[in-house]
């Protein structure tokens, strides 16, 4: 205030003889002020500095804060797996499919691109080179390359298409990829080479062998680049059972850089964090090949819960958030019952990430063999909601053809859980 009141007086006096040069010689405290007067009439003229000498000059007086953004909208998706072929060979009913979705407002579609060491779309230049002659379905009754069809379908109805690279290091042991690569596989202790999955019996190929990571690198690029996809996913076999790595290559390289011996135990607390730490750098090299390729393309994951995440799968996600190598993150959450669900969403490595980049959860909507309830449904999508999660289901036709309510019933549901648009922005906008 003591500065503004100078100043209000050095403009009184300024048609004086503070003009001339006689004056400026008799009052030199006057032209000091009316220097300093004159500097900040040209700070506050200056727009990109106004706030600076507002906060500088009259702290009293607030500044407004920054606009915030709205947030983005959330994730509606559904996977589209192996058992959805009647849907995805079918040109009429992948179209009729799409708008299904796009009419009960969904807005992702995560269509598997990567199963039992197959690739899902024709003419995989890379697959040939490693010596994968089948495709797993590719092409439709029709002829059509079915991968292209979605796109072309789903971006018509403004949803998104991000391919979804199933079984990562995962592979059945009768698998070209396998035969013709042997060499490419990882160990348990005992020597042997399969464990029992949800798929049956596998082999991993050994994420920390330069070729394993060349292929799946090379792999990744040529679906981003062969196709006008929105992004990428990677789930839970983007990793490695914790009871592998006892092969002659990832021992040597842990002695070498360790100076130790691989332990015994496989849940050595140092041996987990070396080769969980081995995933990271590769799954941040990937990310780093994939924003070149093309930098609008989302980075997807989706994982188990965390401690399952890590402790069995030496999958450490929540780092891969941090480190922001994830665009987007969707938790599989696939609980039978509503306790163990909301102890799961809850947990604070979910609202962690739901800070930084869109978050969801992996809503099981039922298997050929274990139908779930729509009322389980809608709870569990409801508690997601209830804390800012959006949500994915698995997988697209047991959304309601494997389903005990009708077909009719299950719609109407989903159409009033999204009973409002929420548009995802492709890569292509």
């Amino acid at each position: 205030m003591q500065l503004r009141a100078l100043v209000a007086k050095s403009r009184l006096k300024s048609s004086k003889s503070l003009l001339t040069r006689k004056g400026w010689r008799r009052s030199p405290q006057y032209f000091g002020l009316l220097v300093l007067a004159s500097l900040i009439t040209v700070l506050l003229i200056g727009q990109p500095i106004k706030a600076f000498a507002q906060l500088i000059l009259f702290p009293e007086e607030q500044i407004a804060p920054p606009v915030a953004r709205p947030p983005a909208p959330e994730i509606r998706g559904v996977w589209m797996t192996s058992n959805d072929t009647d849907v995805l060979m079918d040109n009429a009913k992948l179209q009729n499919a799409v708008n299904q979705l796009a009419q009960l407002n969904f807005n992702t579609i995560y269509p598997v691109v990567w199963n039992s060491g197959y690739v899902q779309y024709p003419d995989s230049q890379v697959a040939k080179k490693t010596g994968i002659y089948q495709s797993y379905i590719g092409k439709g009754s029709q002829g059509q390359d079915i991968l292209a069809e979605l796109i072309k379908f789903a971006h018509r109805q403004n949803l998104l298409v991000i391919p979804w690279f199933e079984f990562g290091f995962m592979a059945p042991p009768t698998s070209e990829l396998v035969l013709n690569h042997p060499d490419w596989l990882t160990r348990k202790q005992d020597r042997s080479l399969t464990s029992i999955s949800a798929a049956g019996e596998v082999v991993w190929l050994n994420p920390f062998l330069p070729e394993v990571q060349q292929f799946m690198t090379d792999l990744v690029l040529e679906a981003i680049s062969k196709y006008n996809v929105d992004g990428v996913q990677f789930d839970d076999h983007t990793c490695l059972p914790k009871e592998f790595g006892y092969d002659r290559y990832t021992l040597a390289l842990y002695k070498q850089e360790t100076g130790k011996n691989a332990p015994a135990n496989p849940e050595d607390p140092d041996w987990m964090r070396w080769r969980a730490d081995k995933i990271t750098a590769f799954m941040t090299q990937l990310n780093q090949a994939v924003k070149q390729r093309k930098p609008q393309a989302i980075f997807s994951v989706s994982p188990n819960p965390y401690i399952t995440a890590y402790n069995g799968y030496l999958q450490d996600w929540t780092t891969w958030v941090e480190q922001n190598i994830v665009d987007e993150l969707i938790v599989q959450v696939y609980r039978p019952d509503m306790p163990s669900f909301l102890d799961q969403i809850g947990r604070s490595e979910i609202q962690a990430a739901q800070q930084k980049i869109p978050t969801a959860v992996g809503v099981l909507t039922g298997l050929r063999n274990r139908p779930v309830s729509m009322p389980l449904i809608k709870s569990k999508v409801q508690a997601a909601r209830d804390r800012g999660l959006g949500v994915t289901f698995f997988f697209y036709e047991s959304l309601w053809d494997y389903a005990p309510e009708p077909s009719v019933e299950r719609k109407s549901n989903f159409k009033a859980l999204f009973n409002s648009p929420a548009s995802r922005i492709t890569a292509q906008q």
